[in-house]
């Protein structure tokens, strides 16, 4: 006699390989483009050492899952042209900044440290080409604020 799996279990195991299926494993961070991001906010320079969110599947992947973000860490997407962009906070562990850069280089909107698993979209109040995230309360630490500059100055052939 051939045994039978409960009903409730094959759902469970179905559901598991869908979702193992569905969700692609998540490339380390170590493997992401790097690239130095200069902020000039009054006298000072801000210098960041920053992943680069280059493909889709990086951008959306993002600062997910990362548990602590060192105050000259972050992470770039970059657009080739300047777009509507809104970020959400799925699966992001720990509150980020999020700052809006403008095809000048020009900081339109800095979201302070957004609600970590919310799912509400923060978006850019104009089109922009990048979006720099920081470990949350960096912007205000370092006094970096809307109209600041951001430039991008070591950055793979990409950008």
């Amino acid at each position: 006699m051939k045994a039978a799996w409960p009903i409730h279990t094959l759902g469970a195991l179905l559901c598991a390989a869908t979702l193992a299926h569905a969700a692609p494993a998540l490339e380390d961070l170590d493997a992401f483009p790097r690239a130095t991001v200069e902020i000039t906010a009054g006298q000072a320079t801000h210098r960041f050492d920053v992943w680069v969110a280059d493909t889709p599947r990086r951008s959306a992947q993002g600062l997910m899952y990362v548990r602590d973000l060192d105050p000259g860490r972050g992470m770039l997407f970059v657009e080739s042209a300047p777009r509507e962009m809104s970020m959400w906070m799925k699966n992001t562990y720990i509150p980020l900044d999020m700052l809006f850069i403008a095809e000048d280089g020009r900081i339109l909107r800095i979201a302070a440290r957004t609600t970590p698993h919310s799912l509400e979209s923060i978006a850019a109040p104009a089109p922009v080409t990048m979006v720099l995230e920081l470990r949350g309360g960096e912007a205000a630490k370092r006094g970096i604020g809307v109209g600041d500059r951001v430039r991008v100055i070591h950055a793979p052939p990409q950008l």
